[in-house]
């Protein structure tokens, strides 16, 4: 499936997001949770230019279940991410997703599981656990992890079609703790790296960017802000001018100061 290209990011002779078999030319996504109400977050998702959007599989309402019916106004218009958020245990998050392609019919899901329930930071180990049957099965796997470039590598080689460190805990809006560890990941990565969690505002989405990110998701920084439309508007415009500063190449950080104007042959007054 090819999604409809974000104009701004084609005027900037921005490449697409390419994710396993799909192709979107927003890098922006956003998540479908914690908004007053329905009709603020279809205003906010389509402020933000985003083609993707996750769905919480144990939240909404799929088929018979009970929850909110958000899916009705999202299919057709979005592509669907489904997450598994909730689940604490490899096998929660195996049966979760293998229920989300059943009735949504789509290979896709962002794989999460959840090692502790204050920090909500994900379980390692159970993740890869998971990762690698999922794979097996056929899923198109974007895992969410901690900003370890261990882990990262590691969910690569089972075959995860990108990797989705945290910038922070779930909800903080802390923005991007720990860069360098950001680089690195960007760095020895073949697959897209997308920063989830801890996003606060517009800033970090283009700091995000300008370290090489390919993608930025988020919802609570969206979500809970006084004004979301007014906020998924600006996230729209940092991720574009975070994109085009990573792809123009910044300048090297100096210890001292450099003169705008060469200071040779000045002319005495």
């Amino acid at each position: 499936m090819t999604a409809t290209p974000d104009p701004a990011g084609v005027a900037a002779g921005d490449d697409p997001l390419r994710i396993g078999p799909y192709s979107f030319g927003s890098r922006v996504m956003l998540g479908t949770g914690k908004y007053d109400t329905l009709e603020r977050m279809d205003a906010a998702l389509a402020a933000s230019g985003c083609e993707v959007v996750t769905v919480a599989v144990r939240r909404v309402a799929l088929g018979d279940q009970p929850g909110p019916d958000v899916l009705s106004r999202l299919q057709g218009k979005y592509t669907l991410l489904p997450n598994t958020a909730g689940c604490f245990t490899a096998e929660e998050a195996l049966r979760t997703a293998r229920l989300a392609r059943e009735v949504l019919g789509t290979p896709l899901v962002k794989l999460e599981v959840i090692g502790c329930p204050r920090t909500l930071f994900p379980d390692g180990a159970a993740t890869l656990a998971a990762a690698a049957q999922l794979v097996a099965e056929g899923f198109v796997v974007l895992p969410y992890i901690g900003d370890d470039p261990v882990a990262c590598q590691r969910l690569e080689a089972l075959g995860c079609a990108a990797v989705m460190p945290l910038a922070a805990p779930i909800g903080s809006g802390l923005g991007i703790r720990n860069p360098t560890n950001l680089r690195i990941i960007v760095e020895q990565s073949r697959v897209p790296v997308i920063v989830d969690a801890g996003v606060g505002t517009a800033s970090d989405v283009a700091v995000a960017f300008e370290l090489g990110c390919d993608g930025v998701l988020l919802n609570t920084g969206v979500a809970g802000a006084r004004d979301p439309v007014a906020m998924a508007t600006a996230v729209r415009h940092a991720a574009l001018a975070g994109r085009l500063a990573w792809r123009a190449g910044r300048i090297a950080r100096r210890l001292h100061a450099a003169a705008s104007s060469p200071l040779d042959g000045l002319i005495d007054a």
